[in-house]
């Protein structure tokens, strides 16, 4: 597995499990749960039991969170959420865990490269995390789940985010944790990296086409020297 970095000009990072450590917050959630019935498992850490449910639901829960699409309801369901944020019937929790040195990794390519977000979340979801650890000015445009017709896997967000930035799609550098990410970068003709640190497995990742494969993000720099 390979990139051409001299193909590379811009770059898209997914959020959740790529700059977000959402596994691990999903697993501490989890585990809180599991450690109430204990009993049940008798031969298991209920956090291991946690990390194994949550790493298991990975592949079905892409495909869940694509059938709105597929319905072009999307839209109509953010605004059901937003309503239900409006009247405070939801509350964000807002606890957001970051992945070790995905920060230093964003500050020391923002002055090199144009980057973007494109994430399948939401828009509330997504800003609230970019503003918390002050990433928002470091991107030049930031791709929701509802900012092009389709999300990722289709690769309509990475075209959007092209068009942003100034660059070809296939001069762009997709990095994520799952093979959503990896799909929706091969479909726009960008290369692709997979980073470890979250949902995706190394296997199904590089089964997927990733160009390369990381620990995390925090290599980044070293690879886009």
């Amino acid at each position: 597995m390979t990139i051409d970095t001299k193909r590379i000009q811009a770059l898209c990072f997914d959020v959740d499990g790529t700059l977000r450590d959402t596994d691990d917050q999903y697993v501490n959630r989890l585990a809180k749960w599991l450690k109430a019935i204990r009993f049940l498992l008798p031969n298991q850490d209920e956090r291991m039991a946690a990390r194994q449910v949550v790493m298991g639901l990975e592949a079905p829960a892409n495909f869940f969170y694509r059938i709105p699409d597929w319905l072009t309801i999307d839209d109509n369901l953010v605004d059901i959420g937003n309503w239900l944020h409006k009247k405070q019937i939801l509350k964000p929790k807002n606890e957001f865990l970051l992945i070790p040195q995905s920060d230093t990794c964003l500050s020391q390519l923002a002055p090199k490269f144009p980057m973007a977000v494109v994430t399948a979340r939401g828009e509330r979801g997504t800003m609230a995390f970019l503003d918390h650890f002050d990433f928002t000015g470091l991107f030049d445009c930031i791709a929701t789940g509802q900012t092009a017709p389709r999300t990722k896997p289709w690769p309509d967000p990475i075209f959007w985010a092209a068009r942003q930035m100034g660059v070809s799609p296939e001069n762009c550098l997709m990095i994520g944790d799952t093979t959503v990410d990896i799909r929706a970068g091969l479909a726009a003709g960008a290369q692709t990296i997979g980073v470890l640190s979250g949902f995706g497995h190394e296997k199904e990742l590089a089964k997927a086409g990733a160009g390369l494969i990381l620990e995390s993000v925090a290599a980044l720099p070293q690879i886009l020297h």
